[in-house]
């Protein structure tokens, strides 16, 4: 279920960046392909909105995704996990076990 997921992740990432690529920051990309410049005749300026709302839509689609992919993700069971408070990379962590010296015997009253 996670590979379909991931598949399309990256066909929407893909298509994002196009549709910001053919984009212009500043009133040009493909409406000026189109109309010439910053003149809004006929369909120019539903050219802007036509990129604006794909962008958006894209995007939400993939915040959708990601969080999808998320719940896609199979989980091992806590049984068959290792027990990582006590190992390091198969080493074991534990200190060894100290013993304190009994100075009463020995201390002057």
């Amino acid at each position: 279920m996670y590979l379909p997921i991931l598949i399309l992740i990256i066909i929407v990432a893909i298509a994002l960046i196009l549709i910001v690529m053919v984009q212009n920051p500043k009133g040009g990309g493909l409406s000026s392909t189109f109309g010439g410049g910053g003149s809004n005749i006929g369909g120019v300026q539903s050219t802007n909105n036509f990129l604006d709302r794909t962008t958006w839509t894209l995007a939400i689609a993939m915040f959708a995704l990601i969080l999808l992919s998320n719940f896609a993700i199979e989980r091992g069971n806590s049984s068959n996990a290792p027990d990582l408070n006590n190992t390091l990379d198969g080493v074991e962590t534990t200190a060894p076990a100290t013993t304190v010296p009994d100075n009463t015997k020995d201390s002057v009253q």
